[in-house]
């Protein structure tokens, strides 16, 4: 029987959108994602102010920030001049997400966000692979990751990294589909300005992780560490990075 309840993960639940423990994820042979290790979330410019010294007060002193240049300068992040946490931002859009004409957003006018996601994995290899290193040389403290909503580039991070611990496509489907729900409440006022065919960019259909991890099963046969081998990292750096990870 599946006991994995992504509920377990969840923190901060009114203060920042969509913010989990990656640990606690269920893996092969009886091992599960190590906890302590590695947040995911929303912006910490999003929601409640007090986002920053509540992650802080958890324990949070390396931040990756997975949005484009555009974002990080139209919202800012109260981590990037915070002389107590290391902070990079390692995006994974290029261009503007908040501009009609940007070419992804018109992509996505008829395409799901599963092929978004691809292309993501096709274009911003070497960039997922620095994402990669920083969180395998992290020793010092909770390294948080996040996008805007916590939903898309986050989530290409973390079934990555549950993908490489041994996670089950089953549970790195859970654990994808409920950043809709638990960022409903911020997510919901935005969908219904949306104009009908960009509605979808804003939810977790189950179905965008399983195309997803279908283009994954057919080119590297499921296997996380052969994506990251072609795009530059170091078997070396892969051990250590599940040795930092699987407990």
């Amino acid at each position: 029987m599946n006991t994995y309840n992504p509920d377990n993960q969840r923190l901060f639940f009114d203060d920042l959108i969509n913010c989990r423990e990656l640990g606690g994820m269920p893996l092969t042979g009886g091992k599960v994602f190590k906890s302590g290790i590695a947040l995911r979330s929303g912006s910490p410019s999003l929601a409640s102010s007090k986002a920053h010294e509540l992650l802080k007060q958890y324990g949070v002193k390396t931040v990756i920030d997975l949005r484009s240049a555009a974002e990080v300068k139209n919202y800012g992040n109260p981590f990037e001049k915070d002389e107590e946490t290391k902070y990079v931002n390692i995006p994974l859009f290029v261009g503007d997400p908040d501009l009609k004409e940007d070419p992804t957003m018109v992509f996505l006018e008829t395409h799901p966000m599963g092929d978004f996601y691809i292309m993501v994995l096709q274009e911003l290899g070497k960039e997922i692979v620095e994402v990669m290193r920083v969180i395998a040389e992290n020793n010092d403290g909770l390294i948080l990751f996040h996008c805007a909503h916590g939903k898309d580039r986050t989530g290409i991070i973390a079934a990555l990294l549950y993908l490489l611990a041994g996670a089950t496509r089953e549970n790195i489907v859970l654990n994808y589909k409920v950043s809709y729900e638990y960022a409903k409440s911020f997510l919901d006022p935005l969908i219904e300005a949306r104009v009908e065919n960009m509605r979808h960019t804003l939810r977790s259909d189950a179905s965008n992780m399983e195309i997803f991890l279908d283009y994954i099963r057919d080119k590297y046969d499921m296997d996380a560490s052969k994506y990251l081998i072609e795009n530059g990292m170091l078997r070396e750096e892969i051990e250590r990075l599940k040795e930092r990870i699987i407990n």
